[in-house]
């Protein structure tokens, strides 16, 4: 059995259903764990989001709309080595409406087989960042069903909670094996699923730390004077506390906040506005992924300063790992995740502690690289993702499939 294992683990087929796109302008844990499965060995197909929310008007969503329209009626398109992207047309609506579901479900399905059936995918693990999967699903072919919970989604604002939380526990009845990202999850999720495991977000290691390389810093970022003290992420009014960054700055005018990112969808906040009134903040927007270790190398101080609400309180942001493995030290509002995670961190509850951590992390200084290293420790894709095969029940799934096979369930 060992054998069968072994060899199940180190080539297989693999169907993402992400709540991201592939092209997003933040890549989240969803697009690096396609990636990393196809380091693996595994051929995977990612399904862009669904779309958990009611669209609104606004020129980002339309845009989006118009774009899955076009990508929608063309086949999955190759964008890495053994990693390819479906972008399923789906009819906007309330996730309780179960009519509309079941058309987008049914459609999707519909491309999933001719995908499999395209490309000899046989009997792909099902890793799914959402529970809107059952019905699509439901007539495959498919291996072991992973849900991998990193947010409380039914928190999001403009997701239908109770119909979200419905088909969740669906889900999680039927799930081979659970990953969570925060104990609030895992609670949560272990009291439906004892196949439950917590495992905090990780880091792309040989990315962030090129900051270490021996480069020059970005020339926008070079005009401003330090202390630098940075932010990188989405500009999210229900997760970032821009009240919070306003009065530090405004308290200190000496240091210079550098925020990378911009507005999410649909959001035009006045407190972003207000920010920009600071000659001390500097908003650079968005920048590619590519670029970040360069910005990062030029940072005196990486800051978490989240909200918190019911949404965030479940979070453990991929940023805390990604500072670190930059050498940047990190002060963050108080998350759960502060209380297991101590190493490069400071914690802050209000704007005067907020500063007084600031101030220590600058004494400390940046990291060296040996140091940033040993605070990253095994939080890396490559670890965490073989830990998380290790713990699929493989020898469960082989004896299903022996099953199926006899039944004639399954093609050869």
């Amino acid at each position: 059995m060992a054998d069968n294992k072994t060899s199940i683990q180190a080539v297989g087929d693999c169907i993402i259903f992400a709540t991201a796109d592939w092209d997003a302008e933040y890549w989240t844990n969803k697009q690096h764990m396609a990636r990393h499965l196809a380091n693996e060995g595994y051929r995977v197909l990612y399904v862009e989001s669904i779309g958990l929310r009611q669209p609104t008007i606004s020129g980002q969503d339309l845009g989006r709309i118009w774009r899955r329209l076009w990508r929608g009626i063309m086949m999955p398109r190759l964008v890495e080595p053994n990693v390819w992207v479906l972008s399923p047309l789906a009819i906007p609506f309330k996730q309780h409406w179960a009519m509309m579901r079941k058309i987008n479900q049914g459609w999707l399905s519909l491309c999933l087989k001719v995908f499999m059936m395209r490309k000899s995918f046989k009997f792909p693990m099902i890793w799914t960042y959402h529970p809107f999967v059952l019905e699509a699903i439901a007539t495959l072919d498919h291996g072991p069903l992973v849900y991998h919970c990193v947010d409380d989604l039914s928190a999001i604002p403009g997701i239908d909670a109770n119909a979200f939380n419905d088909e969740e526990q669906c889900l999680l009845k039927m799930c081979h094996s659970v990953f969570v990202t925060s104990e609030t999850l895992k609670d949560k999720c272990l009291a439906i699923n004892s196949n439950t495991h917590y495992f905090p977000n990780v880091v792309d290691i040989e990315h962030f730390s090129k900051a270490y390389l021996d480069k020059d810093i970005p020339s926008d970022l070079v005009r401003i004077p330090r202390p630098r003290i940075g932010y990188i992420g989405a500009l999210s009014d229900f997760k970032v506390d821009f009240t919070l960054i306003f009065e530090v700055a405004s308290n200190r005018p000496d240091w210079h906040w550098v925020l990378i990112g911009d507005e999410r969808e649909g959001q035009n906040s006045p407190l972003v506005k207000k920010l920009r009134t600071l000659s001390n903040v500097h908003l650079l927007g968005r920048r590619e992924y590519e670029e970040l270790p360069d910005y990062l190398r030029g940072i005196d101080v990486g800051t978490l300063p989240t909200l918190l609400n019911h949404y965030t309180r479940a979070m453990f942001p991929m940023k805390y790992f990604e500072y670190l493995a930059a050498g940047v030290p990190v002060v963050s509002t108080s998350l759960e995740f502060t209380k297991q995670h101590k190493g490069g961190l400071c914690v802050a509850s209000n704007p005067d502690t907020f500063v007084k951590a600031i101030i220590s992390q600058l004494a400390n200084g940046r990291f060296s690289e040996r140091e940033s290293l040993n605070l990253v420790g095994y939080n890396t894709w490559t670890s965490r993702l073989r830990k998380m095969l290790q713990l699929i029940d493989w020898q469960e799934l082989n004896s299903e499939q022996e099953i199926r096979k006899d039944k004639g369930i399954l093609n050869e």
